[in-house]
């Protein structure tokens, strides 16, 4: 399954009305560690079909970041059923975001 582009106009049929967990990466493109972030995001999308996984421009979507209280990015939140269940901030390897999934 593909990273999912999250807006606030998409938010509510991906994020709220999934059945699956849902790993949001709220990031920049000027973010150096958020590229690092952004490849193993990608790498756990494909392997992980049971998750949605989508990503979150803070440039673009600041509503959306400010509903989530982000301060530093990368951030990395997992929803489920439509409540937030867990929130990490900073660079994570794929085995520790793949553990917030669980």
């Amino acid at each position: 399954m593909s990273v999912i582009k999250l807006t606030d106009k998409n938010y509510d049929e991906v994020v709220l009305k999934s059945d699956k967990k849902v790993l949001i990466d709220f990031y920049a493109t000027w973010c150096g560690p958020c590229k690092m972030v952004s490849p193993i995001v990608d790498e756990i999308s494909e392997e992980n079909p049971q998750f949605v996984v989508c990503k979150v421009n803070v440039d673009e979507e600041m509503e959306l970041a400010r509903q989530f209280g982000i301060m530093s990015i990368p951030t990395l939140v997992v929803m489920n059923d439509g409540k937030l269940v867990k929130k990490e901030v900073g660079y994570r390897p794929k085995n520790e975001i793949l553990e917030m999934l669980k």
